[in-house]
């Protein structure tokens, strides 16, 4: 092995990922990183699904509920806190097991992309909202199609969030994001990364536990995190899926009931949406929880294989 291990367990939503995640870590001796964008902020603990001390079984868990839900965090910064957390991990002689969803955070933490200096750029990005409410969505998608056509192509003309940051990007480094993400993955890789992957075959039985997941988040008590987020703060949490369908409900939009299903609609679109991502990753060892008797035993066997190879 040229490079230390690095353990990927990716996948979407309620498709198991803690459970196995911290029975492989107990068997192996690693430490978990969170790769999950929802739950590195406090105050989300029920809508983000993050674990408990019960479910950690006493597995070391890092990056995980140490923001407050009103600070922005970028995937730079993602990637500098998870790479001085997974050589702190390997210093003590233990395998970083990097675990979530977010398939930006895995994708940029595993190529090991280079964001360059960081600078306020909050101006610029005021200035470009600006643009786009005075002279409209499509007068920056043209800019966009002149300054940096690939990106363009890639992008849609009605994705607001993507457009305004491919041009922040050449605004900022007088490069077009294509040129900045060939140059980000020169370095190639710093780890010897190993992916695994847990999903469903039946795409109906993944839907049926996040329906069952949402149930249960309410149960224990969803409504009340999500309503004090509605009071309180509405940064990050006005975004994450769990919080904002509930608070139409909190505005009088529309009742409980269908916001719960709006909910559980929202995040199976959610999941589609990581399986989309992660598919594209044709290193990923998939395991299908449905069909697998043991998928402990059978990541654990991949794992062995990988690390004394």
């Amino acid at each position: 092995m040229k490079n230390k291990p690095v353990i990927y367990i990716v996948g979407p939503t309620a498709s198991g990922k803690t459970a196995v995640s911290v029975e492989l870590a107990k068997r192996l001796g690693a430490e978990i990183i969170s790769a999950d964008s929802m739950q590195i902020y406090k105050n989300m603990h029920i809508a983000s699904a993050a674990p408990d001390d019960t479910e950690k079984q006493g597995v070391p868990h890092h990056l995980f509920e140490f923001l407050n839900p009103s600070e922005n965090f970028s995937v730079s910064q993602y990637v500098d806190l998870a790479n001085d957390t997974i050589k702190q991990i390997h210093s003590r002689q233990k395998t970083p097991m990097v675990v979530g969803g977010t398939g930006l955070y895995v994708s940029s933490l595993s190529e090991n992309l280079s964001f360059g200096d960081e600078v306020d750029k909050s101006s610029i990005r005021a200035a470009l909202e600006e643009r786009a409410e005075f002279e409209g969505l499509n007068e920056l998608y043209d800019y966009l199609k002149l300054i940096d056509p690939d990106s363009a192509a890639k992008i849609s003309p009605n994705d607001k969030k993507r457009i305004l940051r491919a041009i922040e990007i050449f605004e900022i480094s007088g490069k077009t994001k294509t040129e900045r993400d060939v140059l980000s993955k020169q370095n190639g890789p710093a780890y010897d990364n190993l992916f695994i992957g847990l999903g469903y075959k039946d795409r109906e039985a993944l839907y049926n536990r996040i329906n069952s997941r949402v149930d249960l988040m309410i149960q224990k008590g969803l409504v009340n995190e999500a309503l004090a987020a509605y009071k309180t703060d509405r940064g990050t949490a006005a975004q994450a899926i769990g919080h904002k369908e509930l608070f139409k409900y909190f505005s009088g939009e529309m009742p409980l009931e269908a916001a719960v299903d709006h909910l559980k609609t929202q995040t199976r679109h959610y999941a589609k949406r990581q399986l989309t991502w992660f598919r594209k990753n044709e290193n990923i060892n998939w395991i299908y929880m449905d069909e697998d008797d043991n998928p402990v035993n059978t990541a654990l066997k991949i794992i062995n294989d990988f690390l004394n190879k």
